[in-house]
């Protein structure tokens, strides 16, 4: 498989990527950013590019792969909702609608855990209307991850202060089965856009699911 990842300077995108670097299953890797990944591999690719919201179809380097990992995203802690809604909704329909052939590719857009019949979340508000129309577009198949506290890659460089807050409770989660490992969320990108999966949705126990295919 060829996939393309966004995000990769970022905790989930780079250690997505770095599982999809160790992983046979992947024979090459289109890095999309902004900036460097900080990475260096014989499968992977990088695209630097300064704006999304200004890439525009027909972008022959965004086209002929299997797979899109939309990994790219921020935390909604104190932006104001027009904010979010450009970089959690505005920037990955942009993505979605310039790559090709979406008959024959998988998206995947790590969304994030949490109830999702509070639509008065102004966060929830945004990821599920971005949901939504993804399902809505022909791709072969669209998956909206809900990932929740994850365990690092072996070798990850971009690791927030907060991540390691979030560890401290990651023994106790699991025993209730409320995390993964980054992996885990990997091997689960990479099943789902080879054999698909019975939902859109994918919850943290169904990454778990996955992983193990």
């Amino acid at each position: 498989m060829k996939v393309i990842i966004t995000g990769a300077t970022g905790y989930v995108g780079e250690g997505v990527l770095l599982e999809c670097l160790d992983n046979p299953e992947i024979e090459k890797v289109l890095s999309v950013s902004r900036r460097p990944c900080g990475h260096v591999h014989p499968k992977l690719e990088e695209y630097i590019v300064k704006d999304f919201m200004e890439l525009e179809a027909g972008d022959g380097k965004l086209e002929g792969y299997d797979a899109v990992f939309f990994c790219a995203g921020i935390s909604s802690v104190g932006m104001k909702e027009e904010q979010y809604k450009v970089i959690s909704h505005d920037i990955p329909l942009k993505f979605a609608q310039i790559v090709s052939p979406k008959e024959r590719m998988t998206f995947v857009y790590v969304s994030g855990a949490g109830n999702y019949n509070h639509t008065d979340q102004m966060w929830v508000r945004v990821k599920k209307s971005t949901e939504d129309a993804l399902v809505r577009m022909p791709f072969k198949g669209v998956y909206n991850f809900r990932p929740a506290i994850m365990w690092r890659y072996k070798g990850q460089k971009h690791i927030q202060k907060i991540q390691y807050i979030f560890w401290a409770f990651y023994p106790l989660v699991q025993l209730f089965g409320g995390g993964n490992t980054m992996s885990e969320v990997g091997r689960a990108m990479i099943a789902v856009s080879k054999d698909g999966y019975n939902r859109h949705e994918v919850e943290v126990k169904d990454i778990s699911i996955l992983a193990k295919r």
